[in-house]
C-alpha cells in the first residue's frame, strides 16, 4: 500500500497550521495512509504546540531555511510518496487519492493547479496559466509530490537556496521529464500581495525568475529579495 508522508515547513506559523492540519484531516481520503512531518525553522510564536490532529504527527526541529526544513522532513519520512506543502496552501479534497492514483499511474512527481483566495485581476490571470505544464507556470505554492526514490535519486532540494527551492528543484524534474500538473486545485494565500502589494510583488518575482534564467547566483537573488520584497 502507498503510504504519503506530508511535509509541512513552518517558521511562526501559530496562525496558519493549525488551520492547515484541520483542513487535511477533513479532506483526506485515508487518513491511515498518511503521516504528517512538521518541520520547524525556529518559530518563537508557539507554533509548535498548535499541532492539534487525530494525524500520525511528527514534530522535527532544525535551523531556518526551507531547503533544508523540507530535506529534513524527506530524510525522516516513512512513506514512499513525499508531498511538500506550504502551511498556508490547502489542497483538494481526497487529495491524498488523487496524487497516489497520478503515481500509480506512472507519474513520479508533479503538482496541482493554483487558486489563490484573492481576486484581484492579477492573480486571476497567473492562476489560470498554472494549469499548462511548462516550468514558467509552476511555483511552490502549488504544492509538490514526488515518490521518495525519485527524489533520493535526484538529491533533494538544493541547500543554497533560501529562495526559489520550489522551482529549483522543479527544473530539474523537468529537464528529466518527470513532472504532471493534475486537473485539481490548491487553494493559496495571497497574504504576501497583500501585504507587499499585487502588482509590486509580481514584478520583483519577475525580476527574480530573469535573475535566476541569466544565470544568477542563489545569493544574489536572495540579496535581491531581502532588499524588494517584505
Amino acid at each position: 500500500m502507498n503510504k504519503i508522508s506530508i511535509i509541512i515547513p513552518i517558521f511562526n506559523e501559530v496562525n496558519s497550521i493549525s488551520k492547515l492540519l484541520v483542513q487535511l484531516e477533513n479532506k483526506a481520503f485515508q487518513k491511515e495512509a498518511i503521516e504528517i512531518i512538521v518541520v520547524d525553522g525556529g518559530s518563537t510564536d508557539g507554533s509548535q504546540d498548535s499541532l492539534y490532529t487525530n494525524f500520525n504527527i511528527r514534530l522535527i526541529e532544525v535551523g531556518k531555511g526551507r531547503a533544508k526544513q523540507m530535506n529534513a522532513g524527506a530524510k525522516a519520512a516513512t512513506g514512499n510518496i513525499l508531498y511538500f506543502l506550504h502551511c498556508d496552501g490547502l489542497p483538494p479534497k481526497h487529495f491524498d487519492q488523487i496524487i497516489t492514483n497520478a503515481v500509480q499511474k506512472g507519474n513520479l512527481a508533479g503538482c496541482f493547479r493554483l487558486k489563490f483566495d484573492y481576486n484581484h485581476p492579477l492573480l486571476m490571470v497567473s492562476q489560470w496559466f498554472t494549469r499548462f505544464n511548462h516550468i514558467s507556470c509552476r511555483g511552490g505554492d502549488q504544492s509538490l509530490f514526488i515518490t521518495k526514490n525519485l527524489f533520493e535519486e535526484i538529491k533533494g532540494f538544493d541547500e543554497k537556496y533560501i529562495i526559489y527551492e520550489d522551482n529549483e528543484i522543479i527544473s530539474r524534474l523537468y529537464a528529466k521529464k518527470q513532472f504532471v500538473v493534475l486537473p485539481d486545485y490548491i487553494s493559496a494565500s495571497a497574504r504576501r500581495y497583500r501585504e507587499n502589494g499585487v502588482w509590486r510583488l509580481q514584478f520583483h518575482f519577475g525580476i527574480i525568475h530573469l535573475k535566476r534564467r541569466l544565470g544568477h547566483s542563489a545569493e544574489s537573488m536572495l540579496q535581491y529579495y531581502k532588499k524588494h520584497i517584505l
